[in-house]
């Protein structure tokens, strides 16, 4: 079908991606148990899925406990955003012995889904930074942001991080002291650390643009099409290009290369193309 031919040539990018970038010839990384928390097992459909935050994974994660729970849930939409994210309510690879781990890799449909990279990272800035709710985010990552990126920083925003500017959330990126220091919280890492598609051979790449026909798709492949639909809805806050756009615009030249750099690995794997917006050197 057209869908396979389509989920085929996502599959091809991604392997020449990683062979062009040597990726995988870089002294071949053997996976840790610690790369493979990502990763959602379904042990009754044989499934394993990689999520990516900021790429629909709530509702994800929601259909894998359908999936999982054995009849306890059948309506995703019923599940509450936050038991979702509770990580006992999903079992993950690296639960699993070696031996079941490489079986399980070897034989369960794997997949993930990916979005433009920079509408992502705007995504995750608007949701942690900007909302008053994430204060845990803002305790941990906005005060470290505005005490390094923020000349003559006032207490207040010392002390609460709750005020962090894109502009500095961006340089905090990009700075090479943050590589070193720890890797990336989740939401702002790339999905090729997130999911080392170098090394782990998924069967179909689901994209955010395409989210319904891709997720259904694999729902019917899975054997449950005909009693579970993805949820849809139309989230009227949902970062768009145009909004990404607008944030890129105060950005430098130099800081958007950099940044692009950061990330380039995930624009050429999944196919985006270098945004119209940036201003590369």
């Amino acid at each position: 079908s057209n869908t396979a031919i389509l989920h085929q040539i996502r599959r091809d990018q991604v392997t020449d991606a990683c062979r062009a970038n040597s990726v995988s010839s870089r002294k071949r990384r053997v996976l840790t148990p610690n790369d493979l928390k990502h990763l959602v097992v379904d042990e009754d459909h044989e499934m394993i899925y990689c999520y990516v935050p900021k790429v629909a994974c709530t509702n994800w994660k929601r259909v894998m406990m359908v999936l999982t729970g054995r009849g306890k849930y059948s309506d995703p939409m019923e599940i509450p955003a936050n038991e979702a994210h509770v990580s006992s309510n999903l079992k993950t690879l690296n639960q699993y012995s070696i031996p079941e781990i490489n079986h399980r890799l070897k034989n369960y449909m794997k997949f993930l889904f990916v979005r433009e990279p920079f509408e992502r990272l705007v995504s995750a800035y608007r949701n942690k930074f900007t909302q008053k709710y994430n204060t845990s985010f803002h305790k941990r990552y906005g005060t470290k942001i505005v005490r390094r990126q923020r000349k003559n920083a006032t207490q207040e925003a010392l002390r609460k991080g709750d005020d962090v500017k894109f502009e500095e959330f961006v340089a905090y990126l990009i700075d090479p002291h943050t590589q070193r220091e720890e890797p990336f919280n989740e939401h702002w890492q790339t999905v090729y650390s997130l999911c080392h598609p170098c090394h782990i051979h998924y069967d179909l790449i689901g994209k955010y643009e395409t989210l319904e026909e891709d997720s259904n798709y694999i729902l019917q492949l899975a054997g449950v099409g005909n009693y579970l639909k993805f949820p849809t809805y139309a989230k009227s806050t949902r970062t768009t290009d145009e909004m990404t756009t607008e944030f890129f615009q105060n950005i430098s030249s130099e800081h958007q290369t950099q940044l692009y750099e950061v990330y380039k690995l995930d624009f050429l794997m999944f196919n985006y193309s270098v945004p119209s917006y940036l201003k590369l050197e």
